[in-house]
């Protein structure tokens, strides 16, 4: 039996966000949720990726349907359904420089999101040549990461984190209050990570430059942990040290 196709509604119309689920939901397919900004609307599909999206283009906040599309697309080929009531040009050519899979016009009538959304899902499913969506077991925002752990999304605070030590395709994430092990690559989590507060000292670990004890020539040294230093990254990590 084929899988329901998930979609994630990005609107901040809480009306016709509820209506759009209801009608989706009554077309046997699954809503993962309802997010009504775009750095939510960000955030929710690095955790729970969705197999397509509904972004409404007129967004409340600092970033519109558009920027929130373009930030998501620098991590995640996600493909995008557009909803908008404005249909001036500028528009228009904005949204589809982020590569939308469709449009749909406000106020839009049943059959024209039963037809609309059926075909991107067909697109979707035939498509052997897009990327899949990232696993949802490490999502950075801003001062925190969300991790996968016992099955649940937790919490930490990226200033708990000591430092990052790679194993494969798994990491481990110490921190002042435990151990936390993701199926991640450190390649994955460097790139999401802030260069000012995190630094990679050696092929398999990346250390939080706050937590430093000692630095010395060939090691240092985080709550009595020796962490060796690689030479390719020693003149990085010496020279970052001097900006703090």
């Amino acid at each position: 039996m084929e899988r329901k196709k998930r979609i994630l509604i990005v609107e901040d119309d809480m009306i016709i966000a509820a209506n759009l689920s209801l009608q989706l939901s009554q077309l046997e397919y699954e809503i993962t949720g309802i997010e009504s900004r775009g750095e939510e609307a960000i955030l929710h599909a690095q955790v729970n990726p969705p197999d397509l999206m509904l972004m409404d283009i007129n967004l409340k906040g600092n970033l519109d349907g558009v920027e929130t599309a373009r930030k998501i697309h620098e991590h995640q080929r996600i493909p995008i359904i557009f909803l908008t009531a404005n249909n001036d040009e500028a528009t228009f050519n904005r949204a589809k420089e982020t590569g939308p899979r469709a449009f749909i016009s406000k106020p839009f009538n049943k059959l024209d999101l039963q037809r609309t959304v059926a075909l991107v899902a067909e697109q979707i499913g035939s498509d052997t040549n897009g990327e899949k969506p990232q696993n949802g077991e490490v999502a950075v925002m801003n001062d925190r990461v969300f991790i996968r752990h016992n099955g649940k999304m937790i919490k930490l605070l990226l200033e708990q984190i000591q430092y990052i030590e790679a194993d494969r395709n798994y990491c481990k994430l110490v921190t002042t209050t435990g151990e936390y092990l993701v199926v991640c690559t450190l390649k994955n989590i460097e790139r999401e990570l802030d260069t000012s507060q995190f630094v990679r000292v050696h092929r398999s670990f990346m250390v939080n430059l706050s937590k430093l004890d000692v630095v010395a020539e060939g090691h240092l040294e985080i709550a009595r942990k020796t962490i060796p230093i690689s030479k390719s990254y020693k003149e990085q990590l010496m020279s970052r040290l001097h900006t703090l």
